[in-house]
């Protein structure tokens, strides 16, 4: 691809120059984490080496450096989302703790008896859960937009949801995890604002390939992991829009969440600090940082278009195995293939492969309402980052003739 030199981006990832198995490794698992380049690993080292202090709280150096990166990233994070300001940017230790901030937070604040929160049936259990958890504290329903036959969700099913009445809260993934569905987010959340609700985005599987505009989409929230980008694993951010963030009580209590504290009473902090109880992943978050930093002088068009080349051709080259079903064939996809074979159980199929130096992941994705639908247990998956290349997935497809050739 013009403008995207494969060979001088796998060189960035230490990790692809490993043999695994005494094979080299095939890396088809970043939809459960993608991996690190050498200035994200460098940046979290330089932390502990030479920057290791608490934040906000010391006049010392270390200190003032480790402040000065942990706040230089959410202004970062704030630019690639195209928020409004950098107090929307909360810092957690990722989408799971950010969805469950929301629940706890705005949902305590804002369900009652006959409410409904509204999800998808492609949801990943950290947007099924915590909904779950919260309305049934609060007396509300969770109500569910079914996905198709081929693991897309129609619009008119969401409209419908929407139409009868009571929901509140509409929470979505942009991206499936287990399939690679792409959601119409920016559709969604009009859909959902025109219906009084507060709309909360997935964006974990989305955030790898590609920057979404908060904004332009229009949501309340938006939620990521940044071990999906890149970054250190322990760390996240939830965005939410100035207004809908500020009106939320406090998550946890302790440490910059506090202006003032007595025996008597407690005033908590302005936003973003407010919402950030205790010391956060300092080195983590500065690893989010060098992410974004590197993320940022890629060519973004090359490799998004390097992305979607090698997408197509990792689904025409599995379609072409026969006795291979490939599962969630949406027409806008992207990231993750699921498939199972006829003579294997995906089980087998990740065992097998990893002995060729492949890494996939297989079971159910923490994703079982989406298995259920189709009527199976588990699939494998293989899900590509833009460091991936065609000879990847043709060790893949080697490796999965292995499997044939030895249950066969």
């Amino acid at each position: 691809m013009s403008g995207f030199d494969i060979d001088a981006i796998r060189s960035d990832f230490p990790a692809l120059r490993q043999e695994v198995r005494g094979k080299q490794l095939i890396y088809l698992d970043s939809a459960a984490t993608a991996l690190k380049p050498q200035v994200v690993i460098d940046a979290v080292r330089q932390v502990y080496e030479h920057n290791c202090g608490n934040i906000h709280r010391a006049v010392h150096l270390p200190s003032q450096r480790a402040t000065q990166g942990y706040e230089g990233t959410r202004k970062q994070v704030q630019a690639f989302l195209g928020a409004a300001k950098p107090s929307e940017i909360i810092f957690t230790s990722g989408t799971t703790q950010s969805i469950n901030m929301v629940a706890q937070c705005h949902g305590r604040a804002n369900l009652g008896a006959g409410d409904k929160v509204l999800i998808t049936g492609l949801e990943h259990h950290s947007n099924i859960v915590p909904w779950q958890m919260i309305c049934e504290e609060m007396g509300a329903q969770l109500v569910v937009a079914e996905i198709d036959d081929d693991g897309d969700v129609p619009l008119e099913r969401i409209e419908a949801q929407l139409k009868a009445g009571g929901v509140k809260i509409v929470a979505f993934a942009h991206v499936s995890n287990a399939l690679g569905t792409v959601l119409p987010a920016k559709e969604i959340c009009a859909m959902a604002r025109s219906h009084g609700a507060i709309s909360v985005v997935d964006g974990a599987q989305a955030v790898p390939h590609m920057a979404p505009n908060v904004v332009d989409l229009g949501c309340d929230f938006y939620v990521f992991s940044g071990h999906k980008l890149f970054a250190p694993t322990g760390t996240g951010v939830l965005y939410g829009r100035f207004d809908v963030l500020g009106a939320m009580p406090p998550y946890q209590g302790g440490g910059d969440m506090i202006r003032s504290v007595s025996f008597e009473k407690t005033t908590y902090a302005e936003l973003p600090n407010r919402l950030e109880a205790g010391t956060p992943n300092i080195a983590g978050v500065i690893g989010m940082g060098a992410a974004l930093t590197y993320l940022g002088g890629l060519d973004m068009a090359a490799m998004q278009a390097h992305e979607e080349d090698l997408f197509r051709y990792t689904d025409e080259s599995l379609r072409s195995i026969a006795g291979l079903r490939r599962v969630g064939t949406a027409k806008h996809s992207m990231g993750a293939l699921s498939f199972f074979l006829d003579c294997a159980h995906p089980h087998d199929i990740g065992t097998i492969v990893d002995t060729e130096g492949v890494a996939l992941r297989t079971g159910h994705h923490c994703a079982q309402p989406v298995m259920k639908a189709f009527g199976i247990p588990a699939t494998a998956r293989a899900s590509l980052a833009f460091y991936n290349c065609r000879a990847d997935v043709d060790a893949l497809l080697a490796s999965v003739r292995t499997v044939q050739e030895m249950f066969s």
